[in-house]
């Protein structure tokens, strides 16, 4: 499950609605782009004199693809970017997990959006299908705004082809009634529970989804990781280290001090309501659910997850980017556009707008994000966050760790043996082999 990647808004802020209409198409060619774009040295001065140095083609016009709940934003900043340079920009609504697959076809056709924006754990299957152009003209100045994390996430094999946009991460949830400070550390957590927990009136004192490998990641980052090299490196995989092993153990151990309830039986919903009817004392969940606790009235916050085995939990992120499409018949337009609308500018009118938590370094500690305390608590997890490995063979993780996952809680398996197999499922996914 990546719900995580179904990023809407952070309840805190107000929803702005707005209508418009769908756009057509903003003319693209069959053919890769060449690289029109001045030579990255020109841009040698950061803080926006290469937005005054590239210049859109002649003629040219725009096709942007994003989602429903984004469009505010992006009309409202399409709109100052034609006022300020000239090019017409069309918006079609399309959701974000879905654009590197309409864009395998619709690419090479010439209907595809010269602007698109997804999630950066499609990176490696756009880059693979030679749909998106680098981030190269702008590159530097990227480099020098963006968040270290939000620039590994939009970087493929060495090479930056994102604009980062937005980040997103899961984090604790916790009823202020009955967790007036948030715990540091698990074993807090614990403490907590032994005082707390009545399975029998349905009073927990926190839950997570443990059968979900995303939201079990900070067990297994306290010295594990899934592939090495930022994610890149699909030969080195770090599940069945120490590290891991001794996260999974501890992780195993839980059910009997914390929830002694089998993983299919503690789901989004369950965890859900049990929060909003205020027995559930802490969640661990994404910014997706927080206007529904808001909206049920809940005195919540919003802190980083609690330390594991004396280490920081690093939970998994994503990281939203634009990039151009390598088919689009107005590439340094479509670079204009990505950059104009990744500014700290930009991304602070996006948070106002739509909630979207910033990934230019600067806009995330303005005084306007920081000054939200569910916003902040969502920050900090992030900037001890781990993006998701971006590479393609992600996809081969998934349900061998899930079954791994599924082997220690409900069944008591040892940590190792289950790590093991795991990891051996997926180098032969990895290198084709059919399964066993």
């Amino acid at each position: 499950m990546k719900k995580a990647y179904v990023w809407t808004m952070v309840a805190a802020m107000a929803l702005v609605s707005a209508c418009g209409n769908n756009g057509g198409n903003g003319g693209n060619s069959a053919e890769p782009a060449a690289s029109t774009a001045p030579s990255p040295a020109a841009n040698a001065d950061a803080g926006g004199a290469a937005a005054e140095e590239l210049q859109p083609e002649e003629g040219a016009s725009l096709l942007v693809w994003e989602s429903k709940e984004e469009r505010p934003f992006v009309e409202a900043i399409a709109k100052e970017f034609t006022e300020k340079y000239g090019v017409q920009v069309k918006f079609e609504e399309l959701g974000a997990g879905d654009q590197v697959n309409k864009l395998i076809n619709d690419g090479p056709a010439g209907l595809g959006a010269d602007v698109v924006l997804f999630p950066h754990d499609n990176l490696g299957k756009a880059v693979s299908a030679g749909l998106v152009l680098p981030n190269d003209y702008y590159e530097e100045e990227t480099k020098a705004a963006s968040s270290e994390i939000a620039l590994n996430a939009v970087t493929y094999d060495g090479t930056l082809y994102g604009y980062p946009r937005s980040v997103e991460t899961y984090a604790l949830f916790y009823n202020k009634k009955l967790v007036p400070t948030p715990p540091k550390t698990f074993e807090e957590v614990e403490a907590f529970a032994k005082t707390y927990n009545d399975p029998k009136a349905n009073k927990f004192a926190i839950m997570w989804e443990v059968g979900n490998l995303y939201f079990n990641y900070p067990f297994l980052s306290t010295g594990g990781y899934i592939y090495g090299d930022n994610g890149q490196n699909k030969e080195d995989i770090g599940l069945n280290n120490e590290g891991a092993i001794q996260g999974m153990t501890y992780y195993g151990s839980l059910k009997n001090k914390l929830l002694p309830l089998n993983s299919g039986d503690i789901t989004y919903d369950i965890k859900k309501g049990l929060f909003m009817n205020g027995t559930l004392a802490m969640d661990i969940n994404g910014p997706w659910t927080t206007a529904e606790y808001r909206n049920a009235g809940l005195d919540f916050g919003v802190a980083p997850l609690p330390s594991i085995n004396g280490q920081p939990a690093s939970s998994f992120s994503g990281v939203k980017a634009w990039y151009v499409n390598s088919f689009s018949k107005y590439p340094n337009a479509a670079r204009l556009f990505a950059h104009f609308t990744s500014t700290k500018e930009a991304q602070l009118k996006n948070f106002e707008m739509t909630g979207a938590l910033p990934a230019n370094k600067e806009a995330a500690n303005d005084p306007s994000v920081q000054s939200n305390e569910i916003v902040k608590g969502f920050l900090e997890q992030f900037n001890q966050s781990t993006p998701m490995p971006s590479i393609p063979e992600m996809g081969n993780v998934w349900s061998p760790v899930g079954a791994a996952l599924s082997d220690v809680w409900n069944e008591g398996k040892d940590a190792k043996t289950a790590l093991d197999n795991a990891v051996q499922q997926i180098k032969d996914a990895n290198n084709g082999a059919a399964p066993k």
